[in-house]
């Protein structure tokens, strides 16, 4: 028989309601379904898991656009958020049919208001987030004349002028490597700082007109000019290759970059790579997701339930012990569990306590239009790898105008 919500009609012969949730990648959360399960006997979960973001958000656009075909609980990447925001009616207001337990103060206050259309609905229960710090490579470093111990490199990274002038003083010094591994890594978090991003709360797009976009533009391209990027499409395989070869100094690292960079860096740079509680500008975020539930769902008020038991503290912290990514909930950035994680491959550092204080360094959420993933993804990104390329930067921000213009329709 199949349910309709809140209806307690069972879909499954053993006569339990059947929730479907499909993720992407790593959420950490295959033992707490086990614990669901147990917790809720008439409750049975069938979980969908993709590894690659891209095209499970594809596929997701898909069969939202066909109106059939979505899982009871849909995650979805910060990236991908404000497509589904601009479709919020084909969600439910998870303020609405969540748990009346569920209040905006278990999440940092800009994680909950990321998960919020225009009109204030809550589309999204925040999962994880990826609050921003420096890593660096420490013999580099010291290669190159510069400071190499976490607090004698904060100066290095006070803002963005400091950073680069680093990097000038660096490229000098150390024989021809790279400050930084790509410009487009670079311009994303600065880019993400700022009070409006590429769209504002009206959706018109902003590029020419709001300066502060140019500034950056202006101030990456001409590090790029003066050799500080290793030119490396991220997450290409030669981006990949370049942390073995050692191909640049310093990364930009949300929580999640620490285990990309043990992985591609391998066994043999491990000690070499430390990171700091210090950013340029003084924070941001980088990636994080949301729970949804769609209004294709049978078990909406079930799914909701689901959604916010994942979302609540205790269960971020036991997916951060998983494998998932590092809480956002307010509660779970103060757990022992939390603050006594250690990073061996990054010199033994409280990597816990140090990105709980990071995620409270970012301010307001930055509104993110429909669209907004899109130009990052190709309008932005490789108007600056055709600079890193040999194009004249005030040409590439021609192409970058242009494209982004195009995508804004």
């Amino acid at each position: 028989m199949t349910a309709c919500g809140g209806s307690g009609e069972s879909d499954s012969a053993d006569g339990r309601i059947e929730l479907t949730i499909s993720t992407f990648g790593e959420f950490g959360y295959d033992e707490l379904f086990a614990e669901y399960e147990r917790d809720n006997p008439g409750i049975r979960i069938i979980h969908h898991k993709t590894g690659q973001g891209g095209p499970y958000h594809e596929a997701l656009f898909t069969k939202l656009g066909a109106g059939s075909g979505l899982d009871d609980v849909v995650a979805v990447e910060e990236g991908h958020l404000s497509d589904v925001l601009a479709s919020s009616s084909r969600f439910q207001d998870l303020a609405d049919i969540g748990p009346s337990s569920v209040t905006p103060d278990r999440w940092l206050d800009w994680k909950y208001e990321a998960g919020r259309d225009k009109d204030g609905k809550l589309v999204g229960y925040g999962t994880d987030i990826g609050p921003l710090a420096m890593c660096y490579r420490k013999d580099l470093f010291e290669a190159a004349g510069l400071p190499s111990d976490p607090e004698g490199v904060k100066p290095l990274f006070a803002d963005w002028d400091s950073y680069f002038a680093a990097g000038d003083r660096f490229v000098r010094d150390s024989g021809g490597t790279a400050w930084f591994d790509s410009a487009a890594q670079i311009f994303n978090a600065m880019q993400n700082q700022l009070p409006t991003g590429y769209l504002d709360r009206s959706d018109t797009l902003v590029v020419e007109s709001n300066a502060a976009i140019k500034r950056n533009w202006d101030q990456v391209t001409a590090a790029v000019e003066r050799e500080q990027s290793a030119g490396l499409v991220a997450f290409s395989n030669e981006w990949n290759s370049g942390f073995k070869s050692s191909a640049f100094a310093t990364k930009t690292c949300p929580a999640w970059m620490l285990g990309v960079i043990e992985e591609q860096a391998g066994p043999e740079h491990a000690g070499q790579w430390a990171v700091t509680d210090a950013f340029p500008g003084g924070g941001g975020n980088w990636g994080g997701s949301y729970l949804t539930v769609p209004t294709q769902s049978d078990h909406p008020e079930e799914a909701a339930a689901l959604a916010a038991w994942l979302t609540a503290p205790e269960q971020q912290v036991k997916a951060f012990r998983g494998g998932g990514g590092f809480p956002s909930q307010v509660e779970a950035l103060d757990a022992p569990e939390l603050l006594a994680a250690t990073n061996d491959y990054f010199g033994g550092v409280a990597d816990g306590e140090l990105f709980a204080a990071q995620a409270r360094k970012v301010g307001n959420a930055q509104y993110k239009g429909p669209g907004d993933g899109k130009i990052q993804e190709t309008a932005s990104s490789p108007a600056l790898q055709a600079v890193e390329q040999g194009t004249a930067p005030e040409d590439g921000w021609r192409q970058f105008v242009d494209a982004a213009t195009r995508i804004a329709g």
